[in-house]
């Protein structure tokens, strides 16, 4: 198997094809597709009709699989692994789900600005999506692109912020979004986790802007103040320039580094099915615990 890349944005982002994610890869492949990951943070890979099983023993080649919120969340799981993530509108009995449930807050909150399991220690590292079922119009996911965003923060805020730690919280995007009952049990399964907000990528060596919807202020400041410093250092790092737009086809497979991208989905009519299934793993690389 050949990888062969195709960029799609001018900052990061690549079309990737050559390899059948049917069978785990070999270790020169793997090892080929981590290298463009570290390039361009967020592959795409079209027309890959996975089953679970075949997903999740992809995901597995680049490390240990992460549960994230599910530590916290225990509920029933629409799929058949507890590895597999549900990102849909379909609630247990295979029907559309009300706005109005629990497990439509999840959905919701996607639609904030994130990096998955940046709540916990080990975060994620990998997080792989797969497109099952397609709403006819919305519902595509934004990446944008942590380390181009630090490379244009003034050299001012970017002395302002070096030392700077904000602490990333599980629950706190969707106690925002009004999710408010929460048992202490699953309150205290994910207890706050402390990150710079300047950071070293493991892989391509550059600093990034670390921050998302999951980080809840930033230590040693007034909350307010800090508070405002996160919005701020978000919108930063969202604007267009730094941002790539994926319309999904069915049977996508998307692989996003969480250490240097964040994400979000976009609106689309809950009334229309939208079906994808996320498998993460976790990274473990000490050196992005530490200050850059």
């Amino acid at each position: 198997m050949t990888l062969r890349l195709k960029p799609l944005h001018p900052l990061f982002v690549a079309e990737a094809d050559g390899v059948d994610l049917h069978r785990p890869p070999d270790a020169k492949t793997a090892k080929d597709i981590e290298a463009a990951m570290d390039r361009h943070a967020v592959l795409v890979f079209r027309g890959q009709p996975l089953t679970e099983e075949e997903q999740i023993a992809f995901a597995r080649t680049f490390g240990p699989l992460d549960l994230g919120l599910k530590k916290a969340l225990k509920r029933a799981n629409r799929l058949k692994y507890d590895e597999s993530i549900d990102i849909s509108n379909v609630d247990d009995r295979g029907g559309i789900a009300s706005v109005a449930t629990k497990k439509m807050y999840s959905q919701l909150a996607n639609q904030l600005w994130h990096s998955d399991s940046s709540f916990q220690n080990p975060p994620a590292r990998y997080s792989m999506l797969h497109s099952l079922t397609n709403p006819g119009k919305g519902g595509e996911t934004e990446f944008a692109d942590l380390r181009a965003a630090y490379d244009a923060l003034p050299e001012d805020t970017k002395r302002e912020i070096e030392t700077l730690r904000a602490q990333h919280y599980a629950l706190y995007s969707r106690i925002n979004l009004g999710d408010t009952h929460w048992t202490e049990e699953q309150k205290n399964a994910l207890p706050p986790v402390e990150w710079p907000l300047v950071r070293i990528h493991p892989g391509s060596k550059r600093k990034l802007l670390f921050v998302g919807a999951h980080a809840t202020h930033i230590l040693g400041m007034h909350i307010g103040e800090g508070r405002l410093l996160l919005a701020e250092l978000l919108e930063h790092a969202t604007q267009r320039e730094f941002v790539y737009r994926h319309q999904w086809r069915v049977n996508d497979l998307v692989i996003w580094d969480n250490r240097c991208v964040l994400h979000r989905g976009r609106r689309y009519d809950y009334a229309q099915r939208r079906e994808l299934r996320r498998v993460s793993t976790e990274d473990m690389s000490p050196t992005l615990s530490k200050t850059a």
